[in-house]
């Protein structure tokens, strides 16, 4: 039988230790947004405006976790809930030596959506979710006679994130206004190679100028190509 796989919330500090916390019950279900901003440009007598893409938003990721710690009784000596909520709350909450709450990591398996992008998305590809605690909303629902709570529902919204570098590595963008080189596999021929870095197919005839290629139909594989930009 296939061991269960527990979600966990990990915290990396600004001293770069790390703290794990493992989701009691699994979620039954979490939601992802994700979103792009994007400008009308209006042109007089178009029928519509020009969409112009500006950059893309954070995505969230909002979950409902469940916690209880009745198992462990429910009169003198109860453990309260909150041994486990807490863990969870400090994540929102400031890091005196990072002015700032930890960065965090949530994960499930190996399956986490995004794990299998189509190939045009690069290495955008991902299988957890890099993230600041937004908002945490904690409901306590069963307590023992004394008032120690035992049973909490916390509703977390997470932010994504990416610093700079991460966000530039996986994008690998490509501009005609820059050079590039490539090495050519089998099946390559200039015309799809312009396509890739300059959109432009029949931009191929820079390329071959570039490399001294006499004969673009001959493109051998293994072949160190300079792409020259584009004036």
């Amino acid at each position: 039988m296939e061991q269960l796989q527990k979600a966990m919330l990990i915290a990396t500090y600004s001293d770069g230790s790390t703290d794990a916390f493992e989701v009691p019950f699994n979620p039954t279900d979490f939601s992802l947004d994700k979103s792009a901003q994007i400008a009308e440009i209006n042109i007089p007598g178009l029928d519509s405006p020009l969409l112009q893409f500006v950059r893309g938003q954070n995505e969230k990721l909002t979950v409902e976790l469940f916690c209880d710690t009745t198992d462990h009784g429910m009169g003198d000596g109860a453990i309260s809930v909150t041994t486990l909520t807490d863990k969870v709350y400090s994540l929102i909450k400031i890091e005196p030596s990072g002015h700032a709450p930890p960065i965090c990591t949530f994960i499930w398996n190996s399956n986490f959506p995004g794990a299998d992008l189509l190939s045009g998305a690069g290495n955008q590809r991902r299988n957890e979710f890099q993230c600041i605690v937004e908002s945490i909303k904690q409901k306590f629902t069963l307590f023992a006679p004394d008032g120690t709570p035992l049973r909490a529902t916390l509703t977390l919204i997470l932010r994504e994130y990416k610093t700079l570098d991460q966000q530039l590595a996986q994008l690998n963008l490509s501009s005609p206004d820059r050079s590039h080189s490539h090495v050519t596999r089998r099946g390559d021929r200039l015309c799809g190679i312009s396509w890739q870095y300059y959109h432009k197919p029949d931009a191929w005839r820079a390329i071959a100028t570039a490399n001294s290629i006499e004969d673009p139909r001959r493109l051998g594989a293994g072949v160190f190509l300079r792409i020259p930009k584009l004036n």
